[in-house]
């Protein structure tokens, strides 16, 4: 058998030489709009009445000097041209960036100390992912009120709306959002350009603050209040790390293509341009973004806005799937169904659970914060725990994997730290205005997933005890006197080497062998589809044994009875009418055994009890399948 002989990596830029530009354009739509939706909120809160900070032209220098470096070191050098250099098989996030550095089963303090910020990371990102969409759509149903004050009742209703109506086309697929909202994304910041452009005139002064010198002053006179408005000042980065959880949707290069050709030219225009209109119209403060506009463009700019928002969702939304998918493969969630919507591009995937729960956290936030200046205060402590994360498990992936050396990794590092940290401490202030939600979020899936990964450690360990290997045990029954028994049993197991716990319960229950047994695997290739002709794998262990091993791809459809019936020059025959597929299920009780405490132990057998069903995701016929249950105590 010949599987997976080309590498993802391989695969992916394949495809990328031909369609890079497609790519940028529809990651524009789903990548970008995080961080291109910020301009709405962001200069605003800076100056929130909460900070006190007058805006005056130092401090709109200092705070536009700590946007641009921020956009430059945080986005720009750390996550667009180094952090995006870790992937695994394509993928990105936290979590795939974890599973470069950490073996699956670590045994050293260190790796597990690692594991564990991975994970907490990854969970945290959750939590994010509930806010980003409220906020941003918050925000732009907002502006109505600019347009009428009488219209402020329905800004509520709109927002839930919208976050239902973006909710339900997710099952379409991140590709075909991406190639709708692309184009309406290309627009978005080729209007922020204009806004910008149009009003770098009404101060020029406003470049200075590309002199670091500004940000410093800044801190120098307002200390503690300029701390606090840094927590603001973070808005403008916080589609950092869903960049990175997205890179498996489109691949490194056409995410980078658009970032330098398109979001981050237009960024800087932008914020350079309510920077300047401040420093002129110092009252603009109330709401920067919409005062840009001529009032002719100001219904056009609110249904814009309100389109770039939904957009910007789409960035978590992604990336919470990625997470998701790399988080059952991994073993840390239960077995969901997965509907992979592309057939070229791996990480295009949709799961309608998350989905769902997602849009009803979403909703929540909205009808509780009930204002984007509320829902800001709860926004950021999450993703900037999870950045400081993802610093120090890249230091150890690029000292360990790509062999840097000390000097320049400790310089760069270090330089990412600070700037990271101080992110973090800032947005720490938030947590009693809010920021507990998304830690809260996160430390509930944190517990979920090590819960998962642990319990199904325990019920490995005590399914197999004692456990045996394939070959001795068929050699042992050759000369047995159990009787056989007209047909074809086939024993699912998920270790090709050992015996399924099912074969030997059913072996003591009826002391019969069937006339051909085969212990059958399934494997998941990380290339769209295997052909029929390189799926399978036998091996003939005599005797009427046979060890079989079918290899899918990720967007093909795992039909065993189809697959078992089309093998050809075997000795086994898979008569539908003749054939017994045999699964194991474990009957999970909770004891006082070591392991884990009986609440985890209690939310283990709830995630157990709803997985999806191994048979109906193998395709196994209701009619001649048999569950044979083990008895698992933890």
């Amino acid at each position: 058998m010949v599987v997976g002989s080309t590498s993802p990596r391989c695969i992916t830029s394949s495809h990328q030489s031909t369609r890079t530009l497609p790519l940028a354009l529809a990651a524009l739509g789903v990548v970008y709009g995080d961080i291109g939706t910020s301009p709405l909120y962001a200069m605003r809160e800076a100056f929130a009445e909460e900070h006190r900070i007058a805006v005056e032209p130092e401090a709109i220098l200092g705070v536009l000097s700590l946007i641009f470096w921020s956009l430059v070191i945080v986005i720009t050098v750390k996550y667009v041209v180094f952090v995006m250099r870790a992937d695994s098989r394509g993928e990105g996030g936290i979590l795939a960036l974890t599973s470069l550095i950490v073996p699956s089963t670590p045994r050293s303090r260190g790796a597990r100390v690692l594991l564990l910020l991975g994970l907490f990371g990854t969970a945290l990102l959750y939590g994010d992912g509930a806010i980003t969409p409220a906020i941003s759509v918050l925000s732009a149903v907002e502006g109505l009120k600019i347009i009428a004050p009488s219209l402020e009742p329905i800004v509520l209703p709109g927002a839930v709306v919208i976050l239902v109506g973006l909710f339900a086309v997710q099952r379409r697929g991140t590709g075909t959002v991406g190639k709708v909202f692309g184009p309406v994304m290309v627009v978005w910041f080729i209007t922020l350009a204009v806004l910008g452009a149009i009003h770098l005139g009404d101060a020029p002064s406003v470049f200075e603050a590309v002199n670091p010198a500004h940000a410093v002053s800044f801190f120098a006179e307002h200390t503690g209040r300029a701390f606090a408005a840094l927590g603001s000042v973070f808005l403008v980065v916080t589609g950092g790390e869903a960049l990175y959880a997205d890179m498996g949707h489109f691949g490194a290069r056409p995410i980078r293509i658009g970032w330098f050709t398109i979001v981050f030219p237009s960024l800087l225009i932008h914020y350079f341009g309510q920077g300047a209109l401040l420093l002129a119209h110092p009252e603009a403060i109330e709401a920067p973004f919409f005062l840009m506009a001529p009032g002719w463009a100001l219904v056009p700019l609110v249904l814009l806005a309100t389109a770039a928002t939904v957009i910007a969702s789409q960035a978590l939304i992604s990336g919470v799937y990625s997470i998701t998918l790399q988080a059952i493969q991994l073993g840390y969630a239960p077995r969901a169904r997965i509907t992979h919507t592309s057939a070229t591009e791996h990480g295009q995937v949709y799961i309608a659970n998350v989905n769902w729960v997602l849009m009803l956290a979403c909703i929540a936030l909205v009808i509780g914060f009930r204002t984007s200046g509320n829902l800001a205060a709860a926004y950021g402590v999450a993703v900037t725990a999870t950045m400081v994360i993802t610093t120090i498990l890249f230091a150890v992936y690029a000292r360990h994997a790509l062999g840097w050396r000390w000097a320049p990794l400790a310089a760069l590092i270090t330089l990412f730290g600070v700037i990271d940290l101080a992110f973090f401490g800032a947005n720490i202030l938030k947590i009693p205005a809010g920021g507990w939600f998304p830690l809260v979020g996160g430390l509930c899936v944190f517990v979920l997933l090590t819960t998962w990964k642990t319990g199904r450690s325990l019920v490995y360990d005590r399914t197999m005890r004692g456990r045996q290997e394939i070959r001795p045990l068929v050699e042992s029954l050759r000369g047995s006197q159990f009787p056989r028994v007209e047909g074809t049993a086939v024993y699912m197991t998920p270790n090709s080497n050992e015996v399924p716990p099912a074969f030997l319960a059913n072996l003591r229950a009826n002391h019969v062998l069937h006339d051909h047994i085969v212990f059958l695997s399934v494997t998941t290739e990380p290339v769209p589809h295997v052909h029929a002709s390189e799926r399978e794998e036998v091996i003939d262990l005599g005797g009427g044994f046979h060890r079989v091993t079918l290899a899918y791809g990720f967007m093909d459809d795992p039909d065993v009875p189809a697959a078992l019936k089309a093998l050809v020059g075997v000795s086994v025959s898979f008569d539908p009418d003749h054939t017994t597929y045999f699964l194991a299920r474990e009957a999970i009780k909770v004891t006082t055994l070591p392991g884990m405490a009986s609440w985890r132990e209690r939310l283990f057998v709830f995630l157990h009890r709803n997985a999806a069903s191994a048979a109906r995701y193998f395709g196994l016929p209701d009619r001649r399948t048999i569950e044979i249950g083990v008895s698992v105590e933890l």
